[in-house]
């Protein structure tokens, strides 16, 4: 059965579970009723990062327009345009044998498309999660259910996989951001 986060709680990913080669982060969220006209197109990303928290290059940005890490280590599954259905909404999948040393996290994120212009926020968003699954057998490991805390932000940082001590761990951030994608980009050191 799959461990249930709440925001800020950090647990074990490959040292509870041995053998953990190859995992399937799975993104989902739901719009509430809106009628702005425009469509929400919310967007999962992956940022691999250094020990500075930063990416050493723009290519560590894993997204809709760069789909693949160049040392194959994570692949973003491609981007879902509407969010319709059940299920997860976007996938990133990631081979941990082959992230580079040089990489200490992962963090997934999640904007929406065109937030200002389409006068669009978390607040219209629910039901959103991360959830970690075992590609091998496709057991689901690690899930966080984010909860109702946003309100006027257009970018959240969901969680990440960061090294400690050889392991594998996830954390459960759930951080709002303003200013959507760029903002988000900005953070991390990716040239916007």
């Amino acid at each position: 059965m799959a461990v249930s986060l709440q925001k800020g709680q950090k647990v074990d990913l490959t040292k509870s579970n041995p053998g953990l080669a190859k995992i399937l982060v799975g993104l989902g969220w739901d719009t509430n009723k809106y009628d702005g006209g425009a469509d929400f197109d919310l967007d999962a990303a992956a940022f691999l990062l250094g020990s500075n928290g930063k990416v050493t290059s723009d290519g560590d940005f894993v997204f809709y327009n760069n789909l693949k890490h160049a040392s194959g280590a994570v692949e973003h599954m491609g981007d879902n345009l509407t969010g319709d259905g059940e299920g997860d909404d976007e996938q990133i999948k990631i081979e941990l044998g082959k992230i580079p040393a040089n990489i200490e996290k992962i963090d997934f994120t999640v904007t929406i498309h065109e937030a200002e212009a389409r006068k669009q926020n978390f607040g219209q968003v629910s039901n959103a999660f991360i959830r970690i699954v075992d590609d091998g057998n496709n057991q689901e490991l690690i899930r966080y259910d984010l909860g109702e805390d946003f309100s006027v932000e257009t970018a959240v940082v969901v969680g990440e996989l960061y090294r400690n001590n050889g392991e594998w761990k996830f954390n459960a951030i759930g951080s709002g951001f303003s200013g959507g994608l760029a903002a988000l980009g900005r953070n991390f050191g990716v040239n916007v």
